[in-house]
């Protein structure tokens, strides 16, 4: 690159002092171009040789290569020529072998630089690309035809064959390659080694064509000195552009040929200018204007396109924008307006002190249908809930998927009765829906907006009565009244602190003894959690266990229980003897069972303890069985493991008898409402009888499937007896023995052991 810069230095300099002080014959001016043209070649070859190019880059600089080469060629001939003759210098022609060579080089750089790929766009953008293209085309063309070509073609003395198809040659290589690099951007020729090499021979050529036409022969040797000797310089700068790209350096992709078009519109009213100043109006100057009105033609056609894309553009953008907004404030599964839509307009009817009522609508048991039939039915069950309340709110309100399972009505309007509408909805809801035609109930709570109530408040407020509606039993709608947040509220802030208790230890677990019922053998435990709250006291389970449910703290507490109780097995089974106690067990919830974790946190239990898989039993109440596939999967994963499974609570839910047949159960508990009043007691004999037949008939059907039986609930010795003559031997209850620590158990395991061994 620096030698080739040289040899250029060099050649002005040479012009200068040959003007000046007459330095040199004129042949020197026709050695400067095959010198820098022999190391333009070497530059290309070096790279071939040593660059790790695109197939498609290689293919292109291969041609160059050879391009360049015969181009050298061809000057170096006329070099030589014209030292030869350098008497005759001033008035001989370029040979014809040198002015072939010549043309080949430059018809091959052309091919090389027309198939060099470009990305063309579709549609619109490429008739504007077109458009483009054509009008820079006509404009240079314009230009270079006014000032080169058509003197060339008018001139008193006619030029030889070889000057004019050289020229014209290179009028076409200006061009057409200032047409072509305009709109490369990018890939795997460098933009910008494109645009050196189509330089090189384009405007290179382009210049010394005009100031051959335009200053004869003294232009020449300027041009052979000085302009030309410009070309390898050009050249081998994109040679070290193509490395540069090839080590990374690639400049980022930028938007070309914006300015192209404009320029050549401003490059035909040059020739136009020249027109109106009073040239003559010969047939070049007709050619200028023909060309000037296509070009002005070609404009109006290229602006006609960008208005009718730009007026596209501005209406997809507003549609676009529509569509955003839709979607930032509608829900994108049922359609329905969303929580900030919703606050939104309610914080509206607040300022404007409209009158305003909000129910707030939470569909019962939700998650079951999700659990059973799975999520895809569970959104069209969703759907069609959304369509029931557009049905039914019409235009008097604003119906809102709040989130999950969760809507609201916004009412204003004096006239606006949110009571009636929630006994129609509730009626609606009473008929099946969707296509598949499932039975939803739901739980509303309406509030009305206050004289200076918040959005806050009245959502507050809602969700208040629609939580008191779903502890009155749910498929009802309550209106919140002054006060009735407060039982509610205790309830929430009991979840958070049952957070905190898990992180303090302030949870302990208790055993309940179950027993053999022959001889009061101690023959199993059933673990219980209690909660020792450092100011309320002992918490009754019955309290914080639905707060755990509905947090998600039943998780981590079902965790806490789970080890602890192996750990005191396995340690009973260590001081006592493995068969002092057959059976540890423990209530698992539905909600764990669904938790993906559930099997290896009861494998890990197990396996830190060491306590047997046999000897731990999950205690699972019939609801919670029909969960759904993951709890079904849960449960037959622990089966496999060898943990028996206790299906609690037996015989009062919907489908106990099914269940023996698809739930892999080893003992079967009877529910205490069958235990009550099962003696015989004056004046209720046949009340008596029913429960016993309930409970014979579970004894039997437990026999018949080889499971164990457990009776809960037993309070008295009367209940005992009727049990044991029925046929069950074991049974847990309050007359064989209360909750008790672990350190009661480890006594009635002592004790149990000085008998056996007293007896032996």
């Amino acid at each position: 690159m620096l030698a080739s810069t040289g040899i250029a230095a060099v050649g002005t300099a040479w012009y200068v002092a040959y003007l000046t002080v007459g330095a040199g014959s004129e042949a020197l001016a026709y050695v400067f171009v095959p010198a820098g043209g022999v190391l333009a070649t070497a530059a290309v070859l070096h790279m071939l040789r040593g660059g790790a190019l695109n197939p498609v880059a290689r293919r292109f600089w291969r041609a160059l290569l050879g391009a360049a080469g015969v181009i050298t060629i061809g000057y170096g001939w006329l070099a030589v020529d014209m030292l030869t003759h350098a008497a005759e210098a001033r008035t001989r022609s370029m040979p014809l072998p040198a002015a072939a060579c010549v043309a080949i080089g430059f018809g091959t750089a052309i091919w090389a630089v027309a198939r060099v790929p470009v990305v063309l766009p579709g549609g619109v953008e490429w008739w504007r690309m077109v458009l483009d293209r054509t009008i820079a085309f006509l404009g240079c063309a314009t230009v270079l035809w006014y000032l080169g070509l058509a003197p060339m073609f008018s001139a008193e003395e006619p030029w030889s064959r070889q000057a004019m198809a050289l020229v014209g040659l290179a009028f076409l290589v200006a061009v057409g390659a200032a047409t072509k690099v305009s709109y490369v951007l990018g890939g795997p020729v460098d933009r910008v080694a494109l645009r050196l090499v189509a330089a090189s021979g384009g405007v290179t050529a382009g210049i010394v064509a005009v100031l051959a036409v335009r200053f004869g022969y003294a232009a020449g040797i300027a041009a052979q000195a000085v302009v030309m000797p410009l070309t390898p310089v050009l050249a081998t700068l994109g040679v070290a552009a193509q490395w540069r790209a090839d080590l990374g350096l690639r400049r980022a992709p930028a938007r070309s040929g914006v300015l192209l078009p404009y320029l050549a519109v401003l490059a035909v009213d040059v020739p136009l200018v020249a027109v109106a100043a009073g040239a003559p109006l010969g047939w070049p100057v007709r050619v200028v204007l023909v060309a000037a009105v296509v070009v002005t033609a070609l404009v109006g056609a290229r602006q006609f396109i960008a208005f009718r894309e730009n007026a596209r553009l501005l209406r997809n953008t507003r549609l676009q924008e529509e569509r955003l907004q839709y979607e930032v404030s509608h829900d994108a599964l049922t359609g329905l307006a969303n929580r900030a839509l919703f606050r939104d307009r309610l914080a509206t009817a607040l300022a404007a002190t409209a009158p305003a009522s909000v129910l707030l609508v939470d569909l019962d048991d939700f998650k079951t249908v999700n659990d059973l039939l799975g999520h895809g039915v569970g959104d069209r069950l969703l759907v069609s809930v959304a369509r029931l309340l557009r049905a039914e709110v019409g235009e008097h309100g604003l119906p809102v998927r709040v989130a999950g399972d969760e809507f609201a009505v916004l009412l204003t309007g004096a006239d606006a009765d949110p009571e009636e509408l929630a006994g129609r909805l509730l009626s609606a809801l009473n008929r099946p829906i969707s296509e598949h035609r499932l039975l939803v109930q739901a739980s509303i709570g309406i509030a009305a907006a206050e004289p200076g109530a918040t959005v806050d408040s009245v959502l507050r407020d809602a969700d208040v009565a629609m939580y008191t509606a779903k502890q009155r039993g749910k498929a009802s709608f309550v209106r919140y009244a002054d006060g009735m947040g407060e039982p509610v509220l205790a309830h929430m802030q009991l979840g958070g602190e049952l957070r905190r208790a898990l992180d303090n230890d302030e949870l302990r677990v208790v055993y309940q003894p179950i027993l053999r019922l022959r001889d009061n053998r101690l023959v199993g435990v059933e673990a219980l959690v209690r909660w020792h709250h450092p100011t309320r006291g002992v918490v009754c389970p019955g309290e914080f266990i639905p707060a755990a449910e509905r947090t998600g703290l039943i998780v981590p507490l079902g965790r806490f229980v789970l080890r602890e109780t192996c750990r005191q097995a396995a340690a009973w089974s260590s001081e006592y003897g493995p068969d002092a106690l057959r059976e540890a067990g423990l209530n698992v919830s539905a909600r764990q069972l669904h938790d993906p974790d559930f099997v290896s946190d009861v494998a890990a239990a197990l396996a830190d303890s060491g306590l047997p898989c046999e000897r731990l039993v999950l205690e699972v109440t019939e609801s919670a069985v029909l969960r759904g596939q993951q709890v079904s999967r849960a449960l037959y994963e622990l089966d496999r493991m060898g943990i028996r499974l206790s299906l609690d609570d037996f015989g009062t839910g919907e489908s106990s008898l099914s269940l023996l047949r698809a739930f892999p159960a080893a003992i079967v508990k009877l529910d205490k409402s069958f235990v009550d009043g099962i003696e015989i007691d004056d004046g209720q004999p046949a009340a008596a009888d029913a429960r016993q037949a309930v409970a014979r008939a579970v004894i039997q059907l437990a026999r018949a499937l080889r499971l164990d039986t457990v009776a809960e609930g037993i309070e008295n010795a009367a209940q005992a007896a009727v049990l044991r003559e029925l046929g069950y031997t074991c049974g847990q209850g309050y007359h064989l023995a209360r909750p008790m620590t672990a350190d009661g158990v480890s006594r009635l395991l002592a004790r149990q052991q000085t008998v056996a061994s007293a007896d032996r």
